[in-house]
């Protein structure tokens, strides 16, 4: 028989080891708990949609992953109609279209899954072809307050300060200013999009050749220099918001989205987000044919290079492609695979709270698995994890085993200990050794826990 090489496709290589698997898991438990935390309510849809509802919303065909089974079946629904989901935000739209007169208004979501997006894979700047999203989404039925864009900074604020990964900073900014500072400067609308784009890559890009950009798309050069100046700066929330007070001319869109920032800027202070963790940035530049409102961009101060590592926005309408309802939202996004290669990269990754099972009864040759089998099955109505080692093994290559995988503690009982009821329970940090009735058994190995956890 010929040998297959084991090997993975680039883009659909993220596989962890078993520790590694636990980290990750850890960081979905603490996003699952946080969202829930907030009211939100889990959501999962099928890895494939139909063509035509991935596409509705400028989903880019080249990106998109069609289905086809190894051998064709011209009957196949899923093979001549279906692909696989490349984000999140589509088949919640085409959800809610169908399911609308189930749901409660706001529909809180999160929905934690993978999604498939063909795109050049680089591991480096962690983009892959495979990828978890966790997101939430509020979504009014005809209209949805600000407060709603307000809460979004909270959720972020207690998400990342769980993880522990260091100081973040939840930057925001507003699309109907960004709009109205283009409008003061009478820009056709035809030019906005080249002018936003240009101004997304403000902190990237070499100020010469951005103002030429700017200039190139209908800005004389001191009207380019002066907007360049507004966006670049660097200032504190009330700063920016005092700057931008401070314009003549406002326009309808620059005073509705100073107004609106106004607001959510108090709200998102009274959802209890320290200033340290957030601020108004006119260099978020995001969305620009999607989103409408508030838009948000997390980055780790310590490590900019990574850029955001959380980011969305508020939108007018999520499913007009499906239904004439009108659905504004306000939502954001996690790229959990991303963030975890780059986490574990730069060894800011904790390590996991616990191990799957922290006790591992070790075994001896004779008739005793049955009380070894009862042990566990004590120790687990207590809700302590616990693993009964199976195979035939001297205790020394069991207790190798335990180290390995990272167990807490260790119970040991053969025939000695049978006789007179006993079980030894050896703290495999401290590499201590107790004896315990076997009668008090689940409060001895509790108590060894507790000190085992520090």
């Amino acid at each position: 028989m010929n040998k297959v090489k084991p090997a993975l496709l680039r883009g659909f290589d993220q596989e962890y080891l078993p520790r590694e698997q636990l980290q990750f898991n850890a960081l979905i438990d603490i996003i699952r708990r946080n969202f829930e935390l907030f009211g939100f309510l889990p959501l999962e849809t099928p890895s494939a949609e139909r063509k035509e509802v991935l596409i509705s919303k400028g989903g880019v065909e080249k990106e998109i992953y069609a289905l086809r089974r190894l051998a064709d079946d011209p009957d196949d629904e899923a093979a001549t109609k279906g692909a696989m989901r490349f984000d999140l935000t589509v088949p919640l739209a085409r959800y809610v279209a169908m399911r609308e007169r189930e749901l409660a208004f706001p529909f809180r979501r999160y929905q934690i899954q993978r999604v498939w997006r063909g795109e050049t894979p680089q591991a480096r700047k962690g983009r892959f072809r495979e990828f978890y999203q966790c997101d939430i989404d509020i979504i009014g039925r005809e209209k949805l307050g600000y407060f709603a864009e307000a809460e979004i900074p909270g959720v972020i604020f207690r998400v990342f300060s769980e993880m522990g990964i260091g100081p973040f900073l939840i930057r925001i900014n507003n699309r109907k200013l960004l709009r109205g500072l283009l409008r003061k400067y009478s820009l056709a609308d035809e030019r906005a999009a080249a002018v936003l784009r240009a101004l997304d890559k403000i902190e990237k890009e070499d100020p010469a050749r951005l103002l030429r950009d700017l200039e190139s798309e209908g800005l004389r050069p001191e009207q380019a220099r002066e907007l360049f100046g507004l966006i670049a700066a660097e200032r504190t929330t009330d700063e920016t918001l005092e700057v931008l007070a401070g314009l003549g001319d406002r326009g309808e869109d620059l005073q509705r989205g100073l107004d609106e920032s106004r607001r959510i800027v108090a709200a998102i202070r009274d959802f209890g987000v320290p200033d340290a963790a957030f601020r108004m940035d006119l260099r978020v530049v995001r969305g620009l044919d999607y989103y409408t409102g508030t838009i948000y961009e997390t980055t780790l101060l310590g490590h900019p290079e990574l850029g955001s590592i959380c980011s969305g926005g508020r939108y007018d309408d999520l499913a007009s492609h499906f239904t004439d309802t009108r659905l504004p939202g306000v939502g954001i996004s996690i790229g959990l695979t991303r963030l975890f290669s780059k986490l574990k990269e730069i060894g800011l990754l904790k390590p996991p709270p616990r191990t799957p099972a922290e006790v591992l009864i070790t075994t001896m040759e004779g008739e005793n698995h049955r009380e070894y089998l009862e042990m566990a099955r004590l120790l687990r109505a207590a809700g302590i994890n616990t693993e009964v080692y199976l195979e035939q093994a001297r205790l020394k290559k069991q207790f190798e085993y335990a180290e390995k995988k990272g167990f807490r503690i260790a119970l040991t009982a053969g025939g000695n200990e049978f006789a007179s009821g006993t079980v030894l329970i050896k703290n495999l940090a401290t590499r201590t050794e107790i004896g315990c009735p076997r009668a008090q058994l689940v409060e001895s190995v509790m108590n060894t826990l507790n000190l085992a956890r520090g």
